[in-house]
């Protein structure tokens, strides 16, 4: 199956990934902007922040994704890095995992589509699974309102574009006063839950067998 490679993408997205024997990450989609393709949400002191990534395309004019450059003018990957350690230094598992995912923010990638699969590689390695990764060589159609492309995105209500995620609460840092936030990235899981996070995936779908 085809997925978006999405910028430390959100629990239902990876919920998807961690059942794939196979995964191919879309390059050849137009890029559009306001999608988990260069934000994510994490659980900050004062409730969600969205972190975006800025990006250099020519406007008016459509790119594609695998031609999509990261803009650091504005050293967005120092302020991203602030914020996880603002929000998470006194989450369970930061301080073991930090060191793994500080590189990142330390490297610039010229490439959006090169961060976001190397991530993506990351994520699901450190989840302890070996799943063969590689990026599409066209694009193909959307075909149905279930393509994880079409359907995982921030301006939509996930509970009613993907009603088979289910929102099992886990306890985040904050959620004692912010309440629980469903669907964050995966970096809140794994901060979070560490090692129980890949049980979590598992058991937060209700309908998906691997592809």
């Amino acid at each position: 199956m085809i997925f978006p490679a999405l910028y430390n993408g959100p629990l239902n997205y990876y919920a998807r990934l961690v059942r794939q024997k196979e995964l191919v990450l879309e390059q050849f989609d137009s890029y559009s902007k306001q999608s988990f393709r260069n934000r994510c949400m994490i659980m900050g002191p004062n409730g969600v922040i969205t972190l975006s990534i800025p990006v250099s395309r020519e406007r008016g004019v459509k790119t594609l994704f695998k031609d999509i450059r990261i803009d650091y003018d504005s050293n967005w990957n120092k302020i991203h890095w602030r914020s996880l350690v603002a929000s998470y230094a006194s989450s369970p598992f930061f301080e073991y995992l930090a060191d793994e995912i500080n590189p990142f923010y330390q490297k610039r990638f010229e490439f959006l589509i090169d961060l976001n699969q190397q991530l993506v590689e990351h994520t699901l390695a450190s989840l302890g699974l070996k799943i063969h990764i590689s990026s599409s060589q066209a694009f193909t159609p959307i075909r149905s309102e279930e393509d994880p492309r079409q359907f995982i995105h921030p301006k939509k209500d996930q509970a009613v574009a993907d009603p088979d995620f289910l929102h099992l609460e886990y306890h985040q840092v904050f959620s004692d006063r912010l309440g629980f936030r469903p669907n964050l990235s995966i970096l809140d899981l794994i901060f979070n839950l560490g090692p129980e996070s890949l049980s979590y995936l598992h058991a937060c779908l209700r309908t998906c067998s691997p592809q």
